[in-house]
């Protein structure tokens, strides 16, 4: 565990590891789990040192578009080939990729 965890972020990791060893899961492959799991609610908290609350992804296809953030969509309109999409708005990247799609 690293240092920088906090007394509860400790609790949490021995928690997590332990409900999956108890689920049969190998004790390597547990840890692994629980420190992923740790990390990424310090992430989205904004308690890592870069701070970055969101990836590089192109978001969650069940959730609407309105609703992702703005480099989630420039994510998409990336991969669509979207032709000036680094100086559109977050509406007209929406519209574009609506068109798109």
């Amino acid at each position: 565990m690293p240092k920088t965890w906090s007394k509860k972020d400790e609790r949490m990791y021995e928690k997590i590891k332990r409900d999956r060893v108890s689920e049969g899961v190998k004790v390597d492959r547990a840890e692994e789990i629980a420190a992923r799991t740790v990390n990424k609610r310090r992430r989205e908290e904004g308690r890592t040192k870069s701070g970055k609350k969101t990836t590089s992804g192109t978001g969650n296809p069940n959730r609407s578009l309105e609703d992702r953030p703005k480099e989630e969509l420039y994510n998409r309109a990336r991969q669509l080939h979207i032709e000036g999409r680094s100086r559109m708005s977050k509406d007209e990247l929406v519209r574009a990729i609506r068109q798109r799609g």
